[in-house]
Order: structure tokens, then C-alpha cells, then sequence
């Protein structure tokens, strides 16, 4: 099925994540050659089985850094948690600090 092809990719693509970064849904997209589907990774990464899973998903963000809504890992504020453990760090506004933790992939 083709959908599972997506799903396996994108888990693939976000599993290179190093820990202490993050990447954009749209970048992710852009690596696995499906530059428009960025929404299609968003719920690849909401229906993806986590850390448990193998698939660090809380580190991919929106592209101006925002964080996931606060029903994607369980409460508002534990994507941020994860990722702060991770050392990465955050702007007064809440958003991930792009320039300094983004994937250089």
C-alpha cells in the first residue's frame, strides 16, 4: 500500500533526527522527495508509535519553530519537555530556537 510506504519513509527520514535537533514537517517532506506533503507527514508523526516506536517524533516541529498541539504526546507541554531534555532550547515565545538547533541534514 502506498500510504504504508509514506509511513515507513518518513519514519526512516525522522529516525536520523540527532538528538539536541529538530526538523520541520516541511523538511522532512522535502528529504523523502515529497516537497508539497507536509500535512501528510504532521499525521504520519501523530499516528507514529513514539519513542517506544523507535520514531523520535517530538523532534520535528513547525517551520517557525512551534510546537505540536497539546494533544499530540500525551499534554500540552510534553514535547517541550522532551526536547528540552535533549538540551534543546527554546525562544521567550515558546518556539524551538531554529537557528541554533534546526537539522542541517
Amino acid at each position: 500500500m502506498a500510504s504504508d510506504s509514506f509511513f515507513a519513509r518518513a519514519h526512516d527520514m525522522v529516525r536520523q533526527i540527532p538528538e539536541g535537533r529538530v526538523a520541520t514537517y516541511g523538511q522532512i517532506a522535502r528529504m523523502m522527495g515529497e516537497p508539497r506533503k507536509a500535512r501528510f507527514v504532521g499525521y504520519v508523526m501523530h499516528a507514529s508509535p513514539g519513542i517506544a516506536g523507535g520514531v523520535p517524533c517530538h523532534r520535528v516541529v513547525f517551520k517557525d519553530g512551534s510546537l505540536a498541539p497539546g494533544f499530540a504526546f500525551g499534554g500540552p507541554d510534553a514535547q517541550r519537555e522532551l526536547l528540552e531534555a535533549e538540551g534543546v532550547g527554546f525562544l521567550p515565545d515558546g518556539r524551538v530556537d531554529m537557528c541554533r538547533f534546526s537539522w542541517e541534514a
